[in-house]
């Protein structure tokens, strides 16, 4: 048999007029097309319907059928406060606590621009691995310069420059709670 032999049966039409207009009305009514598809049933799927209502030009719907109601939420009951259990090796830990923080040495006196004199004030092409590469003033103006005072081993800043930028994490998270309380 060649393919010429072979009688092609004549599609069936999925979308007769009745059914079309059904499907006009319920997308109208503003069911979605899986709820267009069950109730058309016969083999219609969601995406046939969203195809014939694309040919069709159906863009504007009705309301939906499910309204969605705002949700209420319940009041928020307050938690109780935490109890704090008292021991009696409270005194101790506070001792021990105490005694385990380290004593750190007074800080250096800060360093401002206006203490540079102006000959002595090292801009980019200034810095060397031997000046403190902080940068002090602004940098869209004409006194913008660096610190240039001589760096801690294995860091760019001097000792000054180096602690506000190194600090250690406990340190921060004690500064953070004390700023916010």
């Amino acid at each position: 048999m060649s393919g010429t032999d072979q009688v092609k049966k004549p599609k069936k039409n999925t979308w007769p007029d009745e059914r079309v207009e059904v499907l006009k009305k319920l997308w109208m009514d503003g069911l979605s097309a899986s709820q267009i598809a069950t109730q058309l049933g016969d083999g219609i799927t969601r995406n046939a319907v969203i195809g014939k209502v694309h040919r069709l030009g159906l863009s504007g719907r009705g309301s939906p059928t499910r309204v969605a109601k705002p949700r209420t939420r319940r009041p928020r009951q307050p938690s109780a406060p935490k109890k704090v259990q008292a021991s009696a090796n409270a005194g101790t830990r506070a001792k021990i606590a105490a005694s385990n923080m380290v004593k750190s040495e007074p800080a250096p006196e800060p360093i401002r621009l206006v203490d540079i004199p102006e000959g002595e004030r090292i801009g980019i092409l200034g810095l060397t691995d031997q000046t403190c590469r902080w940068p002090l003033g602004d940098p869209g103006t004409d006194d913008f310069c660096f610190c240039g005072h001589s760096p801690q081993a294995g860091t760019p800043y001097c000792d000054y420059h180096a602690n506000i930028a190194y600090q250690p994490a406990g340190d921060r998270r004690r500064v953070k709670k004390a700023a916010a309380g």
